[in-house]
C-alpha cells in the first residue's frame, strides 16, 4: 500500500490554509526553492479525473488505489493541483505512477509569482470536484489538512513548513540501532492489566498484522492502556 508522499522535492509554504483566498479550506501554496519554476511530483500512482482550464490550469488526481495516510486513515485520496502554466501534455484517464514528475508550478489563473496550489481530499474524486464556500472561493470537496494526508520524505529540503507537523517516511534500510532500540517491545508491566484488575475492564487497541516496524514514545514511568 503506497504511502502519499508530499508533491514538492523543496518545501517552501508560502501560504497556509484558513487564511486569505484559503479561508474556509485546507489549501496551500508551495513556491518551492525560490522563484523559479519547478517540477510538481505525483504523491500516489493515480488516475486524472479532471483538468480545468478555464481558471488556473487545475487538475485532480485520484489514488488508483486505497493510500495510507499519516494520520492512520486508510482510504482513497484526491488532490488538486492548480497554476501550471501549460497543462496541455496531460489528459483525463491518464494514469500517474508515483513520484512521476507531470505538473509545475506557474502562475495561471490568480497568482503572484510561481507557486503550485494544493489541495487533499479523503476519499476518490467528487464531481464537479470542488465548491463554493462561504467567502465564495472554490475548495476541494472533503478537504483535509495536507499534514494528515501527506508523508515528507527523508530527502525533502524543508525550508518552511508554515508550523504543520508533516510525518517523515524512513526508509527501512535506514533506520538507526537507536530507531529500533525505542522501538523495542514494552515491558509486560506497562502493556498488561495488573492481577488485581479484570482484562475484561481493557480495550484491544492494535493488532499487528505483519512484521514490519512500529512506533510509540512514552516517557518513563508511563503506563499505556485503555479502560
Amino acid at each position: 500500500m503506497e504511502k502519499p508522499i508530499y508533491p514538492c522535492k523543496n518545501m517552501r509554504i508560502t501560504q497556509g490554509y484558513g487564511t486569505g483566498t484559503h479561508v474556509n479550506s485546507y489549501a496551500i501554496d508551495d513556491a518551492g526553492l525560490n522563484t523559479g519554476i519547478e517540477e510538481i511530483y505525483a504523491p500516489f500512482t493515480g488516475t486524472i479525473k479532471k483538468i480545468y482550464t478555464q481558471d488556473a490550469n487545475e487538475v485532480w488526481l485520484e489514488s488508483d488505489n486505497p493510500v495510507e495516510y499519516p494520520d492512520g486513515t486508510i482510504d482513497y485520496m484526491t488532490i488538486l493541483f492548480a497554476h501550471a502554466n501549460d497543462v496541455s501534455n496531460l489528459y483525463v484517464g491518464q494514469k500517474i505512477i508515483q513520484n512521476t514528475a507531470f505538473y509545475k508550478e506557474g502562475t495561471a489563473g490568480n497568482a503572484t509569482g510561481n507557486h503550485c496550489h494544493i489541495e487533499c481530499a479523503k476519499g476518490k474524486y467528487q464531481s464537479p470536484g470542488w465548491k463554493a464556500n462561504n467567502e465564495g472561493y472554490y475548495v476541494i470537496i472533503n478537504g483535509k489538512k495536507p499534514e494528515e494526508c501527506l508523508w515528507i520524505e527523508e530527502t525533502t529540503n524543508v525550508i518552511n513548513n508554515n508550523g504543520y507537523a508533516f510525518k517523515k517516511l524512513i526508509k527501512k534500510e535506514n533506520v538507526t540501532e537507536d530507531d529500533i532500540e525505542q522501538l523495542k517491545p514494552l515491558p509486560d508491566d506497562i502493556t498488561k492489566p495488573t492481577t488485581e484488575e479484570s482484562t475484561d475492564d481493557f480495550k484491544l487497541i492494535y493488532t499487528c498484522l505483519k512484521d514490519d516496524l512500529y512506533g510509540i514514545y512514552l516517557k518513563k514511568g508511563q503506563t499505556l492502556y485503555l479502560k
